[in-house]
């Protein structure tokens, strides 16, 4: 019998990826879709024919919802990457993204539990708790996160960790650090330089507005980590992980290597605007990957320079086939 997976947040980059991932492993794969007027399953598409997919209408603010269909599914693995996970946008809508990001994980993980089931559950940790911790930063780093963001994602690893010792739970936070797709949200800094630099390129833009261009990140490739998310359910204990490259490049290297892998100096189109910095900033995300390398076998291959260029190709080619059509 396959074995089955839930999936919140399967619209997501993330979320789409690993739907992939599982469905070519032979899961049964169960996914979580919020209820709206307009459909917004551009990422998973493609997948839809395939009858190991079933989708759920819900929400993670819906604990009712939650505990009826941990009930119907009785799945073998739980992915919880369902979240409000624009950090400036938190700054904005603060008790929508705790409810969503904090509570949400709660109502989860209550559901899980008042099934009683023998399922293993995978929490979507972030990189932002860790703040304005100096990195490199592991697992045993402290954590300080600066935005809302930060702060309920925080409650969400620290009630996994609750959960997996007040109830014996298999749970695990993956702490993952900055991972970036063609399919990663148009709103956020890697996808808005890929998609700027398309436009410019092909002519129908002639400047990139961003904010902070110093801060420092670790940016990996989205396809990788959802398959470290994977391994750290086959463990035979529970733990938690970080997941990054090791390697730090600041918003302005990135510029720099998608507008030259499009032929372009970054320095001619681009300009800062202060309205897109945080209230609090972030200086310096930087991850120590050791554990998982050393228990899961899993690396980072893809670094924000091959980024780069992956994601301008693919805007590229998105947008000129835009333009023809």
């Amino acid at each position: 019998m396959s074995r089955r997976a839930f999936i919140t947040g399967i619209t997501g980059q993330d979320g789409s990826y690993l739907a992939e991932f599982l469905l070519d492993k032979g899961y049964e794969v169960h996914g979580l879709v919020r209820r709206a007027s307009t459909l917004n399953r551009g990422r998973i598409d493609h997948l839809q024919g395939n009858p190991a997919l079933i989708l759920h209408y819900g929400d993670l603010t819906d604990g009712v919802n939650l505990v009826n269909l941990i009930h119907e599914v009785e799945p073998h693995e739980v992915y919880n990457l369902g979240a409000q996970s624009h950090v400036k946008v938190s700054f904005e809508m603060p008790e929508y993204t705790a409810s969503t990001d904090a509570v949400g994980t709660l109502r989860l993980l209550e559901a899980i539990r008042a099934a009683g089931l023998d399922c293993r559950y995978y929490q979507a940790s972030t990189s932002e708790m860790f703040g304005a911790t100096p990195p490199p930063q592991n697992e045993a780093s402290a954590f300080y996160p600066r935005s809302p963001y930060g702060a309920a994602k925080l409650y969400s690893h620290w009630v996994t960790v609750n959960y997996r010792e007040a109830y014996d739970l298999y749970a695990v936070s993956g702490v993952l650090f900055n991972h970036e797709s063609p399919r990663r949200g148009e709103s956020f800094v890697t996808r808005k330089i890929t998609l700027g630099v398309a436009a410019i390129k092909l002519g129908v833009a002639d400047r990139l507005v961003l904010g902070n261009l110093d801060a420092v990140r670790d940016w990996g490739y989205a396809p990788e980590y959802v398959e470290g998310m994977w391994l750290m359910l086959q463990q035979d204990a529970p733990s938690d992980y970080v997941l990054a490259t090791g390697v730090g490049r600041t918003v302005r290297d990135f510029c720099e290597a998608a507008f030259a892998h499009a032929g372009l100096d970054w320095r001619e189109y681009v300009e800062h605007d202060a309205q897109y910095e945080r209230p609090t900033e972030v200086n310096a995300l930087i991850g120590d990957a050791s554990k998982a390398k050393e228990e899961l076998g899993w690396v980072a291959r893809t670094h924000a320079d091959e980024l780069a260029r992956i994601m301008v190709d693919a805007d590229l080619q998105q947008l000129a086939h835009l333009l023809r059509s």
